[in-house]
């Protein structure tokens, strides 16, 4: 038997886009990095999680796989760049669920090139909307800003984010006469 997550969060929904897909794929590798922390000594841990999420894509599998391989082979430096925006608080003390979704963050802000600062960053408040607390929202929110605005290798990213372009439009509440 393996340890997950709570089973009453509903599954992010799929659809033929891949934002969806990639969603459902960040649920599940929240889910795959949260078992590895219970389950590192079950070789088999890994193949029974996929033998229960058997209608998960292959591209949600691929991607999921991805973020979980990622963040294991930058675990170190992952935790270490968390730490330092993390003020009081070790990665150990943090709630399993919450130091999860800052690593899989992390790691898609430092080596997913093709994945825009705001989608990640957003994407980790969902999740932590979905399976934290409220304090979560703003503790995962506020790492993740401090991480963006202040290392140096997302200097691309945060470019990236500053552009027009890429903040959401607001509708004009009085449009000009």
């Amino acid at each position: 038997m393996t340890t997950t997550l709570p089973s009453d969060v509903p599954q992010a929904p799929l659809s033929k886009g891949g934002g969806s897909s990639r969603r459902l794929a960040r649920q599940m590798a929240l889910q795959l990095l949260f078992q590895q922390e219970f389950q590192a000594k079950n070789a088999e841990w890994q193949e029974a999680f996929w033998e229960e999420h058997p209608t998960a894509s292959m591209t949600v599998r691929t991607f999921a796989t991805s973020i979980l391989e990622g963040v294991k082979e930058h675990q170190s430096e992952i935790d270490q760049l968390i730490q330092r925006f993390a003020v009081d608080w070790s990665i150990a003390r943090m709630p399993v669920v919450d130091r999860n979704i800052l690593r899989c963050a992390a790691y898609e802000l430092l080596w997913e090139p093709d994945i825009p600062a705001v989608a990640t960053i957003n994407e980790a408040i969902e999740l932590a909307k979905r399976f934290a607390d409220d304090e979560a929202q703003r503790f995962v929110n506020g790492i993740l800003d401090h991480i963006l605005r202040d290392e140096d290798r997302l200097t691309e990213k945060r470019q990236q984010a500053n552009r027009p372009s890429a903040q959401p439009e607001r509708p004009e509440s009085n449009p000009p006469s």
